[in-house]
């Protein structure tokens, strides 16, 4: 449960509903139709909204239930922590909602797709590939450049799966590339500007959740919050010892 809480927000938390709804529904006590994309029952005039987010949290049954989580986890788990353009607090989540947005617009509405999970994943994997350009990274038992991760992993899902499910996959690494182009692309080498940027309230959000820290030699210290502060501005000053309060010095055998 430590290290389950010690991981990024999104990740965690989106990694943790895939899990619990993939339980449900393989498990039969909730019946798949629920969860799936149906444009009739989205846009009616009572709206089933749930089915906006249900379809990005539902693996396949067997091992796919295993790799689709892993998959889940590690790639939004780096991208999370350790991409630069993810340094703001929400940013993470802003990215996530676009590509969603995006994956549902082409595979949902134009290829009448109605579960998006394994697109998304391949989403994570290819902001991921294009993040550690240059690197190595492992694709089963073979290690490939990073950049061909993705299309590794197209593949294997058209020799597995067939054209229409490599189709559905392939609209998240449209997703992520779109993303990339309107946030990194055209800003740096276009000369425009990036719009697609996080709402002041998520960030709000966001921050207000995540600790502060500093860098230690042995870990990291985190700090209290203003409020919880003492009021000397310190974080220990509470454990201050009577050395801390000595008053001026004096010189031995001085006036």
């Amino acid at each position: 449960m430590d290290q389950f809480w010690a991981a990024p927000p999104v990740t965690r938390t989106l990694t943790a509903l895939t899990f619990l709804q993939s339980i449900l529904v393989h498990g039969g006590l909730l019946s798949g139709y629920y969860v799936l994309f149906l444009r009739r029952l989205v846009f009616k005039t009572l709206p089933e909204i749930w089915r906006l987010f249900s379809p990005f949290m539902i693996t396949g049954p067997g091992l796919s239930l295993i790799f689709d989580l892993y998959f889940m986890f590690t790639y939004g788990s780096r991208l999370e922590t350790e991409s630069p353009r993810f340094s703001a607090p929400g940013d993470f989540f802003t990215y996530v909602s676009f590509v969603a947005s995006i994956i549902m617009l082409t595979a949902g509405c134009l290829l009448n797709s109605v579960i998006f999970t394994s697109a998304l994943i391949m989403a994570f994997v290819y902001t991921y590939s294009q993040d550690n350009r240059g690197r190595k990274a492992s694709f089963f038992i073979v290690q490939i450049p990073v950049e061909f991760l993705p299309w590794a992993m197209l593949t294997l899902t058209l020799v597995v799966s067939g054209w229409p499910a490599a189709l559905r996959d392939g609209m998240g690494i449209v997703a992520a590339h779109f993303y990339d182009f309107l946030t990194r692309i055209y800003p740096t080498f276009g000369g425009g500007k990036n719009y697609l940027v996080t709402p002041e309230f998520v960030r709000r959000f966001f921050a207000a959740r995540k600790p502060r820290s500093e860098p230690r030699a042995f870990g990291t210290a985190y700090r209290a919050t203003d409020q919880a502060q003492g009021s000397s501005g310190s974080w220990a000053s509470s454990f201050q010892s009577p050395w801390s309060r000595r008053g001026p010095g004096r010189r031995l055998g001085g006036d």
